[in-house]
Order: C-alpha cells, then structure tokens, then sequence
C-alpha cells in the first residue's frame, strides 16, 4: 500500500511562490508585447467640437489622434494637407523618422507606402502635386501636440511630409509651416516604434488612416 506524503508548510509555500511568479511573469511578458495597453482610444463621435470642419482623425496602431487645424493660420498648408487627406493619399504610410519623447514624422507618399516601402529614400518622396510656399509669418506657439509641414534645408518646399512634436519647440517658431494641433490622443504618438541608433525607422510603424471628421460644403 502507498502511503500518501504530506507536503510541508515549507513546500507549500515554495509551490504558491512558485505560481505566483510564473503568473507575474505571464502578465509582466503581455503588457510588454501590447504597448497599447494602458492608451486610452478616444472616440471623436463622442466629442462635441466647435469647428467640426477643422478636425481631423489620424488612426495608428494605438488608436485615434485627433488634430484641430488651423486654415486662419497656414491657408495653403491646410488646404494641401485636406486635400490629400481626401485623396486618401496617407493611408499605409510610414511613421519614418522618430526621435523619441520628440518628434514623429511620416507622410511620404512616394517611399513611404507600406507596400513599396524604399528604406533608401524614404524621407525624400512626394506627392506629386508639387510644393507649396512657407507659412511661418504668422504667430505661433509650437507646444507639444503641434502639427507642421516637413521641408527641406530651404523654405517654399513644403510638400506632403508632416511632423508632430512631442515636447514643446520653441525653435521651430518662424521656421515651419504649422497646421494643427493635436487635441487627443498624443499618447497613441508616443507609442510609435523608435530607433535607438537613428532618427529614421528599419521597421517602422504605420499610419492606418487620416480622415476628415467632417467635409465642407462648398
């Protein structure tokens, strides 16, 4: 006959430590794979605006972002930026330079696109539209959550390429074209994918979608 043995309270104590560190573990390894776990999504149906027709939803991985722009400010710039927003023209773009706590840039239509992705140009393609003239006249404060216009080393180049700036830039006043602001959900930008060793991202993460919240009528 087989006598049953009787675990020590030494042994069950080892065995709840032992389970209770593989379930610490299991969750410490989940939150960490789900960089969105604690980003809140926020739903613009669920927000009243005063300028409907101003706003704009940017949808990462992440969730919604959600940017008021500015046409009294930047006219041209905002009028380039809807119109390839209702070209659909940002879809599947790349998130291709991101300095971390700083600044994420994407809207490079001509490398940028998740299906024809050129890690050898990218950052250098456009929209096929051509350029538009510099805003950087009029006042403005380029506080975290500001939205401007990427260009090149000279003014009047500004194209389809954007910024968003993660922590204030007092120096990009008078040299950027701004168009907008995000309202909410800049913590979604915060969670795009970074290169410690450059600006510019192997495998980056992507724009889903950047949608008009409402259409003018003319």
């Amino acid at each position: 006959m087989i006598k049953k043995i009787k675990a020590s309270l030494h042994e069950k104590l080892i065995f709840i430590f032992l389970i209770l560190l593989g379930i610490f573990a299991l969750s410490f390894t989940i939150i960490i794979k789900n960089k969105c776990l604690f980003v809140k999504n926020f739903d613009p149906n669920n927000i009243n605006f005063e300028k409907p027709n101003n706003i704009v939803v940017l949808n990462a991985e992440c969730g919604n972002v959600i940017i008021e722009l500015y046409p009294e400010i930047s006219p041209n710039g905002v009028e380039r930026f809807k119109k390839l927003i209702s070209l659909k023209a940002y879809d599947n773009v790349a998130f291709h330079r991101v300095i971390k706590d700083k600044l994420v840039q994407a809207g490079d239509l001509e490398f940028g696109k998740k299906d024809k992705l050129d890690y050898g140009r990218i950052g250098t393609g456009k929209s096929g539209l051509g350029p538009i003239k510099s805003e950087v006249d009029a006042e403005f404060d380029f506080k975290k959550g500001s939205v401007g216009l990427a260009r090149s080393l000279q003014y009047d180049t500004e194209d389809s390429q954007f910024f968003i700036i993660l922590d204030d830039e007092p120096l990009f006043e008078g040299e950027y074209t701004p168009v907008g602001k995000v309202i909410y959900g800049i913590k979604v930008l915060e969670k795009i994918r970074y290169s410690h060793r450059s600006e510019y991202v192997l495998r980056p993460d992507f724009l889903n979608t950047i949608r008009m919240l409402k259409y003018e009528i003319n």
